[in-house]
């Protein structure tokens, strides 16, 4: 009988493309993998992985069992997933993944909650950016992702994933304190067509949509300072050197020197639970997106403060 734990191993080599990769992922050794790869060769009598450079690639006999392993590993998933629902207790192990402002604002109250309502669930959280976060969901390295997208620029979700909403986050446009347009209680983003921006790093999903919001009101983004924190960007803002967009959910102190404007028409992005269709009956999916949702602060759709 094929073991699963040395199917789970050549799966994550055929899905990482080398041991060493499957190995961080799997969270062991290098030589574990191996080992598993070549017990497995043994317990079908084919050779699974050749050498290939100064790394290995799988053989065709690897390929098709690989295929079948994803497959038999789902119908694992699935199988637990069922048990558990049938026994309808929270209980067992969460992987979670968030994206930064989440990780701080959304994830502590809801990780609490759980932790006092059902204390025989363990909850694992890790920061991820949703361009990461949703691959992490797809191949089960997470049992539950919390991701986000604007109203614009919606985030490409997967056959085979699940989502549900969690709730709505309003951004506001943080300019310095002597800026001309500080005192005013609402802007339009037109209004900044001669500012220069301050955002987070290429490929982030607030860069890009930032990018795609203004060419969308005729400006053409002048983007002079990257920072992924916004506590950093706060802090360029506050020193006169641009404008940020900051969302209210996760939203740490501003600083005296900086204002933040409401811009007209609203700037939301939309909050979500995303987590694989075979794992739905879990009881400790249902529970973790409930405890989301509840946690999520009425500040994030509120008035911000002066």
């Amino acid at each position: 009988m094929l073991d699963l734990d040395r199917l789970r191993a050549l799966s994550a080599v055929a899905t990482y493309g080398s041991v060493s990769a499957a190995a961080d992922v799997l969270h062991v050794t290098t030589s574990a993998v191996s080992q598993q790869v070549a017990k497995l060769e043994r317990e079908t009598g084919h050779k699974l992985l050749e050498r290939y450079g100064r790394g290995v690639r799988l053989t065709d006999a690897a390929e098709l069992l690989a295929s079948h392993a994803e497959r038999i590993l789902a119908m694992v998933e699935a199988a637990e997933s069922d048990l558990e629902a049938q026994r309808g207790q929270v209980v067992g192990e969460l992987a979670v993944a968030a994206f930064p402002t989440a990780a701080r604002g959304l994830l502590p109250p809801a990780l609490r909650a759980l932790g006092r309502e059902h204390p025989r669930l363990r909850v694992c959280l890790r920061e991820q950016e949703p361009h990461a976060a949703v691959p992490l969901a797809v191949r089960g390295e997470v049992d539950l992702a919390v991701v986000q997208d604007w109203f614009n620029v919606p985030l490409a979700i997967p056959d085979g994933l699940l989502k549900a909403a969690v709730a709505d986050d309003i951004a506001d446009v943080a300019l310095p304190a002597d800026h001309p347009l500080a005192d005013r209680s609402v802007i339009d983003l037109g209004d900044l067509h001669d500012d220069s921006w301050i955002t987070q790093s290429p490929g982030a999903i607030c860069r890009d949509w930032l990018v795609h919001t203004l060419r969308s009101v005729d400006v053409e983004p002048r983007i002079d300072h990257t920072a992924d924190e916004y506590a950093t960007q706060l802090a360029l803002v506050e020193a006169g050197l641009g404008a940020a967009v900051l969302p209210r959910l996760g939203r740490c102190d501003i600083p005296e020197g900086v204002r933040i404007i409401p811009v007209r028409p609203a700037l939301t992005r939309h909050v979500y639970a995303i987590w694989r269709a075979e794992a739905a009956r879990r009881p400790a999916i249902r529970a973790a997106v409930a405890a989301l949702r509840a946690s999520a602060p009425a500040q994030a759709a509120a008035n911000p403060a002066a």
